[in-house]
């Protein structure tokens, strides 16, 4: 499903008025769910211009705001750059400067929708329990201070609390993180974030508020200075907002909305009474292989994916994990997983796209549980199948074992980008052998599943290829992996 607007209906005058805050305004939902609610006002009218919050940035905010909230989305097709102008958020807000203005809006009866890309550890909701992490920062600081929060659960709670004092109906919550099964898990943390500060309230949550799950793809790297030239080559003028993505595009949304939502069809979202077949087949054969090129990448040498994947070997790594991730999943009506896979390859290599390894491989632990962990625990013990999940979560050790080892410390947080990273520092400190380096991560608490842990089969599979990237490099591992 590809999604670039009708050319006619780009740079029309806005219309209508705000019905949506969105809640993590970078890159990502600048080129989606922006994009999408724009095709859906151009097409269809209503009053669902966005409100965009970001909770830690201002210079995105005031960049948006310098231009009335407009920004430009360059597309990378392989025939070269295309411009489209996207005109669907009215104002952005900074919450880092004043929370007071972010309440507002969710308190406000016009906003009946409330969209999120905060990534995965802005979250501070444990994935097993569905229970809020108490010594998360911003958990922590909004649980003590409801009434001024910082942090995504503490807005929204207090953004519910605000609509249910005045009589108001709750807002719709949409989650577009790549999280499973993400509307259950958010709708969970909020009201046991609720119920620690307000049972009533939690209770209220609980009965009236819909938390949609959705499917989100679309590869959107960093802007870079080649962004902004071409935006003001294409359209004539500067953009600071500017960003850049793929042509494709998708948006698999659990059609749960009581108080209406935007014609999102008209952009190619697909409404859906289940979203989870969709969520599953990302996550493990898009998401997951993203993680395998991200480390081996990383190892191998390469920048980008585009010139991971221009690597034969590598490329056929690559498509062998797809298909050991497709043999995980049950048959999805519509869906051809071959095929899927096959056009997830042509994405990768589209060489207009420069999606940096390291940029996919920030935040390891809050990724690899769902992208390669959860398929792992569904292939028997010992098949042949494991081999490439082995590997990714392998490479993946070997990048921490890298990164420790190159810097001080405090320097070694940085390059690491995890929200374990000290974690991983501390369990790495007296780790040299490929053995002790596996015992040492695995053993990171609520991280592996208990099944891996146990299982001496996988812990053998990783150690091996981890021995093997240590001691030969990531093309001799690759070589091995794909050898029949």
């Amino acid at each position: 499903m590809t999604i670039s607007g009708t050319p006619e209906t780009q740079g029309r005058p806005k219309t209508g008025r705000p019905g949506i805050v969105h809640i993590g305004i970078g890159a990502f939902h600048r080129a989606h769910q922006a994009v999408y609610t724009d095709a859906a006002m151009k097409a269809h009218g209503g009053d669902w211009q966005i409100i965009g919050v970001s909770l830690r940035s201002t210079d995105i905010v005031d960049a948006l705001n310098a231009q009335n909230g407009e920004f430009t989305v360059i597309e990378r097709h392989p025939d070269g750059p295309k411009a489209h102008r996207i005109t669907s958020m009215s104002r952005a807000i900074a919450a880092a400067r004043d929370v007071q203005p972010v309440l507002d809006a969710l308190a406000d009866p016009a906003i009946r929708i409330i969209t999120i890309t905060v990534t995965e550890k802005a979250y501070g909701i444990d994935r097993v329990s569905g229970q809020v992490v108490p010594e998360h920062p911003s958990i922590k600081h909004d649980l003590a201070n409801p009434r001024q929060p910082a942090g995504l659960l503490g807005i929204l709670v207090e953004g519910l609390r605000l609509r249910k004092e005045a009589g108001t109906a709750p807002f719709t919550v949409v989650s577009c993180d790549n999280l499973p099964s993400n509307g259950v898990l958010l709708r969970d943390g909020v009201i046991d974030f609720a119920r620690r500060i307000d049972p009533a309230l939690a209770d209220w949550i609980a009965q009236t508020v819909s938390f949609p799950s959705t499917m989100v793809d679309r590869i959107t790297p960093a802007a870079t200075e080649a962004t902004y030239a071409d935006a003001k080559r294409l359209l004539g003028k500067e953009d600071p907002a500017a960003i850049e993505t793929e042509p494709f595009s998708q948006w698999v949304i659990e059609d749960n909305f009581p108080n209406g939502r935007p014609a999102w069809e008209a952009g190619g979202a697909v409404m859906a009474d289940d979203v989870e077949p969709y969520e599953r087949m990302k996550l493990r054969m898009l998401n997951g292989s993203h993680s395998l090129i991200a480390y081996m990448g990383q190892l191998g040498g390469y920048r980008y994916v585009r010139d991971a994947m221009a690597d034969g070997d590598f490329a056929k790594l690559v498509g062998l994990h797809m298909k050991n991730a497709a043999a995980t999943m049950q048959p999805l009506p519509g869906i051809d997983f071959a095929q899927y896979g096959a056009d997830l390859l042509d994405r990768f290599r589209n060489r207009e796209i420069a999606h940096e390894t390291r940029q996919i491989a920030m935040d390891g632990t809050e990724k690899l549980p769902q992208r390669i962990f959860a398929p792992a625990c569904e292939l028997a013990s010992g098949t042949a199948e494991l081999g490439t999940f082995a590997l990714c979560c392998a490479a993946w050790m070997a990048v921490m074992r890298q990164r420790t080892h190159e810097a001080a410390p405090d320097k070694a947080v940085e390059l690491i980008n995890d929200p374990r990273a000290v974690e991983i520092i501390n369990a790495l400190k007296d780790a040299q052998l490929p053995t002790e380096i596996y015992d040492s991560l695995a053993a990171l608490p609520n991280w592996m599943p208990e099944q891996l842990q146990s299982d001496a089969s996988w812990r053998e599979t990783v150690i091996a290829r981890l021995s093997l990237l240590l001691s030969d490099g990531a093309a001799s591992a690759i070589r091995h992996e794909i050898t029949p």
